[in-house]
């Protein structure tokens, strides 16, 4: 039982590490001296965001729903 704490410990650390830095560098895309982008293209990245947090949330409570989605801007 502790060897799974201790690798779900090592493996979240990690992994929420990373996808708070990609977070970071989507919020750079903010920046409109470099970027062209609409309010439409801004929806659909937070909406795109927030659907993946609330499948996480979704994951982790007791139903342990599985939300696989991905994501594209034309």
């Amino acid at each position: 039982m502790r060897d799974k704490r201790a690798k779900f410990v090592k493996l979240a650390n990690q992994r929420v590490g990373k996808a708070l830095e990609q977070i970071r560098l989507v919020g750079n895309l903010s920046n409109r001296a470099a970027y062209d982008f609409s309010e439409d293209d801004t929806r659909k990245i937070v909406k795109a965001l927030q659907k993946a947090v609330q499948g996480i949330k979704e994951r982790f409570s007791e139903s342990g729903a599985r939300a696989e989605q991905g994501f594209h801007i034309e």
